[in-house]
């Protein structure tokens, strides 16, 4: 099952095997090298496997915490720093999912800026919704945790029409997102959150908490999908240098998840 993220999709190492992907940019020297070597394991260190593919995502993770940590103690001397990271961020994820060969020091710098970007917004969130970060930290660790847990035993797997149910909903939650920024940019609303913060058909709910408990579930099932690509690149004996195509784009899933968590608790608050 193809991922839909763009860090897995765009790249034939992760590609199903004997797919039309996984033949359409590799040379007939790399698909030899490819599918001709032994399998991944702890010795063969040339090779992508699940033991490195973790070392990297965590070594990735440990350095976004540490800038979120540095984030939350400047921000609030340098207010424009997450604004900053963020439109840094964006064009390094940019560069990130359309260079054709993953670069170490692209991810761990993607990392370090983005955790610039989610102190920041935590700290915010934090003065004005205290309690806040550490109910979205949590649930952002529970979510990964079982989703892990689930993918790893069997139980959940991605399929082709639970994809395309989530492809249509990602794009309606794309399409929503950017109304909802476009309105808040040009004063239509003076709402916090925008269409947000406005009521769910009479019944007291902020209409986020509906989109975000949705975002959730995408969210979730998009790591089913990310954890599924890591599976096959290990399974395609992809050079090892792709296990940082497998952090990254991990990242790119748990960071979306905990700001949505972030904005879903901050809302079921009012």
């Amino acid at each position: 099952m193809a991922s839909t993220n763009p860090a897995f999709s765009r790249n034939p190492a992760f590609a199903a095997p004997g797919s039309a992907a996984a033949t359409r940019t590799l040379s007939d020297s790399e698909l030899n090298d490819l599918y001709n070597a032994p399998a991944a394991g702890s010795q063969d260190t040339g090779r992508m496997s699940y033991e490195d593919t973790i070392a990297k995502t965590a070594l990735s993770f440990g350095i976004l915490v540490v800038a979120a940590v540095a984030s939350w103690i400047l921000t609030p001397t340098f207010g424009f720093l997450p604004i900053l990271a963020a439109i840094v961020g964006f064009v390094l994820a940019m560069v990130n999912i359309f260079k054709k060969q993953p670069s170490p020091g692209l991810v761990l710098a993607y990392a370090a800026v983005e955790g610039l970007f989610i102190g920041g917004i935590s700290m915010i969130f934090e003065r004005i919704y205290p309690g806040v970060v550490l109910q979205a930290t949590l649930a952002t660790v529970v979510v990964v945790g079982v989703t892990l847990a689930l993918f790893a035993s069997g139980k959940i797997r991605a399929s082709k029409r639970a994809t395309k149910v989530f492809m249509i909903a990602m794009i309606g939650y794309v399409v929503f997102s950017l109304v909802n920024v476009g309105m808040m940019a040009f004063g239509v609303t003076d709402n916090a959150f925008g269409l947000r913060s406005a009521d769910f058909f009479g019944t007291g709910i902020p209409f986020g908490v509906v989109i975000g408990v949705l975002a959730v579930i995408m969210a979730a099932y998009s790591l089913v999908l990310d954890f599924d690509s890591i599976q096959r690149g290990v399974q395609n004996r992809a050079p090892r240098v792709y296990g940082w195509s497998g952090a990254f784009g991990i990242m790119v899933t748990v960071i979306w998840l905990y700001v949505e968590l972030l904005r879903l608790f901050a809302l079921s608050r009012r």
